[in-house]
C-alpha cells in the first residue's frame, strides 16, 4: 500500500512538471514539494536482540527443560518516509513543513531450557509521526547544484504496542531535525536531494524516542 501510494504521488508530481532551463527561471518558482528516504541507523542499533550466547548457556542442558526465556527477535526497520513543501522567499531562505514517519516491528519469541522456542507473539511495534516546520538556507545557488543546511523544530507523536510508565499507548514529545549538508541537483523543475544531519526526539530525559536518527535522506521533488 505505501508503495502504491507513493508512485502515484511520484507521478502526480511529473505531469505538474514543466521547463525551467536557466537559474533565474527556477528561482522565479516559489514552491517545492518533495518526496524521500531516511535511515534508521539509531533504531537498529537501540532496538535488537542480544547475543545468543549471552541469552542461552553454551550447555543447554543444564537448564531443566520446563525453564521459560523470552527475548524479542526478528525486529524489522521500517525506515523514515516523509514528504515536505517548501516556500522559497528568495534565492537563500525558504521555509516549510515536513511530515516524517517511522518505526520498528519485532516479535517476542518464549524458549525453554533447551533453547527451543515453543512460542511466538503477535508482532509488536512502535511508530513516530513527527511534524515540524522547517527553515532552510541555500548558501550555495547554482542552475544544477545547490547546497543549503536547514532546521525543523516541532511535535512528535509515538505510539504503537507498548505502554508508556503511566499505562498509555500514546506519547507525545518534541523533535527537532538539523541538516547540517544538503545537496541539490536540478534539472529544469526536477530536483534530487542527498541530505547529512539528525533527527532528535525526547518528551524529556528520561523518554527518547529518537538521537541522531535519520542521519542521511534521499529525495526527489519539484518545483511549481
Amino acid at each position: 500500500m505505501k508503495k502504491h501510494i507513493f508512485l502515484i504521488f511520484a507521478a502526480l508530481l511529473f505531469f505538474a512538471s514543466v521547463k525551467a532551463e536557466t537559474r533565474q527561471e527556477r528561482d522565479s518558482l516559489k514552491h517545492e514539494v518533495r518526496i524521500g528516504w531516511g535511515d534508521q541507523m539509531f533504531e537498529s542499533l537501540m532496538w535488537q536482540i542480544s547475543s545468543p550466547v549471552a541469552i542461552y548457556p553454551t550447555t543447554p542442558f543444564l537448564n531443566p527443560a520446563d525453564v521459560r526465556q523470552y527475548r524479542d527477535e526478528r525486529f524489522r526497520y521500517h525506515q523514515h518516509w516523509f514528504a515536505e513543501y517548501q516556500y522559497r522567499f528568495n534565492r537563500w531562505f525558504g521555509m516549510g513543513f515536513m511530515l516524517d514517519c517511522s518505526g520498528v516491528s519485532w516479535e517476542t519469541a518464549t524458549r525453554n531450557g533447551f533453547g527451543d522456542v515453543i512460542d511466538r507473539s503477535k508482532r509488536k511495534y512502535f511508530y513516530n509521526i513527527a511534524m515540524m516546520p522547517n527553515f532552510r538556507f541555500t548558501f550555495y545557488n547554482h542552475k544544477y547544484v545547490s547546497l543549503y543546511g536547514a532546521l525543523g523544530v516541532g511535535l512528535n507523536i509515538n505510539s504503537g504496542t507498548e505502554k508508556n510508565i503511566f499505562g498509555d499507548l500514546t506519547d507525545f514529545g518534541f523533535v527537532a531535525n538539523a541538516t547540517v549538508l544538503g545537496v541539490a541537483v536540478n534539472y529544469q523543475r526536477w530536483f534530487l536531494n542527498f541530505e547529512y544531519g539528525g533527527m532528535y526526539s525526547m518528551k524529556n530525559q528520561n523518554t527518547v524516542f529518537m538521537i541522531k536518527s535519520r542521519m542521511f535522506t534521499l529525495s526527489f521533488g519539484v518545483t511549481l
